[in-house]
């Protein structure tokens, strides 16, 4: 079956993770992606080590698989020639630069939407690109902080911690991935290209959704909770005796369910946890009574029987664990990719079913520079001119 986006061409100048993310998600689905990297050190994320696989950082792995590599030095006048050739043929450019530097590179939008009218131009930054803070730096772990995550996140007489994986570069890919394809269907229409500007500090306010909304309806700034939640109760980790599981009853049925399936009646009885309101009004009294009984428990054994009366609940899984899972194993998502330096390379797989169009991993994580050659041939260069190129270090 053909790949929704196979007619799409992906010039990737982006590097380390938001912009590769979104860029490896179009590829996913069948888009020719041609990463641009720097000769001889290429994406900075190839030097985000330990850990390494086989001398090739990990991290590197996770988010570059479906594209083709090629090394360009983009301060030389032929590398910016060979630009604007793939310009020409591109549906859609990323780009992940501070602020001013595409344009002191000669590859501002102004510009290449004169070489190419129907060109996508997806541009990634800490702040956005307009603003009295456009021309600051953004890494995850900032706008972790700045963005009001981390602000929410820990326990209620600890830190603020921050997410485990690279939260906020991720959904930042995704968003971004939403607003090119919105960007395609508009061309689709109209027939031109546009800009977009999507920025990592953006994305955290938009997830922090309901609580900022919460914020405004009563003014009470949420605190950090642990894994509690501020308006449902019981929804968060409790300890058995053997390990932390989660119990999300998110409604007065699963609540009795409870009750009822471990035989709790005087918690069922009580006027004081009769509806959510009242369990959240109460929260330290019926949430250190369900500690209690809950840590006699193998987690086992309440995992069992509470999913048989359809409680939602289940561990919280190490890496190790949740990589073996039977579920995760049967929806694809650790696949094995072919390397030409790893064997059994696994990644992540693709956190989408579709099916009549149903994406794919086509293309391993591309070497430094590992299809110069081939896209530069493409572009109609001759062996010759490609070998000029090389000696001039252009390439």
């Amino acid at each position: 079956m053909s790949s929704p986006l196979k007619r799409i061409k992906v010039l990737d100048m982006s590097r380390t993770l938001a912009g590769p993310f979104c860029s490896m998600i179009l590829g996913d689905n069948g888009a020719n992606v041609i990463k641009v990297e720097q000769p001889v050190v290429g994406d900075e994320s190839r030097r985000f080590v330990p850990p390494t696989w086989n001398e090739e950082s990990s991290y590197y792995l996770s988010s570059n698989r479906n594209k083709r590599s090629i090394t360009l030095n983009l301060k030389h006048e032929k590398a910016k020639k060979i630009i604007y050739d793939l310009v020409k043929q591109s549906d859609v450019l990323i780009e992940n630069f501070r602020t001013g530097t595409m344009e002191k590179l000669g590859f501002s939008y102004e510009v290449l939407r004169k070489i190419n009218p129907r060109l996508i131009f997806c541009s990634i930054s800490g702040f956005g690109r307009t603003g009295p803070m456009k021309d600051n730096a953004g890494y995850d772990i900032l706008m972790q902080g700045y963005g009001g995550i981390m602000g929410t996140t820990g326990e209620e007489d600890g830190r603020p911690i921050k997410a485990g994986p690279s939260f906020v570069d991720l959904t930042t890919g995704m968003f971004a991935n939403i607003a090119i394809l919105n960007a395609i269907l508009a061309r689709d229409k109209d027939g031109e290209g546009q800009f977009i500007d999507v920025s990592l500090l953006d994305g955290q306010v938009a997830l922090m959704n309901h609580l900022i909304t919460g914020y405004f309806a009563t003014g009470d700034i949420p605190k950090r909770m642990g894994t509690a939640h501020p308006s449902v109760v019981p929804y968060q980790a409790f300890k058995t005796k053997d390990r932390d599981v989660i119990i999300a009853a998110a409604n007065n049925k699963l609540f009795f369910k409870i009750c009822e399936r471990l035989e709790w009646k005087d918690i069922l009885e009580s006027s004081k946890y009769q509806t959510n309101a009242l369990r959240v009004e109460n929260r330290n009294s019926l949430i250190k009574k369900m500690a209690e009984r809950i840590k006699k428990y193998e987690s086992e054994h309440l995992i069992k029987i509470l999913t048989e009366v359809g409680v939602p609940v289940g561990p919280i899984h190490t890496i190790d664990e949740i990589t073996k899972d039977e579920q995760v194993s049967h929806r694809n998502m650790i696949p094995r990719i072919p390397h030409p330096k790893i064997k059994n390379l696994k990644v992540p797989g693709i956190p989408y079913k579709l099916s009549k169009t149903p994406p794919s991993i086509r293309r391993h994580p591309p070497l430094l520079g590992e299809h110069t050659r081939e896209v530069l041939t493409e572009l109609g260069y001759s062996e010759e001119t490609i070998k000029e190129l090389r000696h001039l270090n252009a390439i």
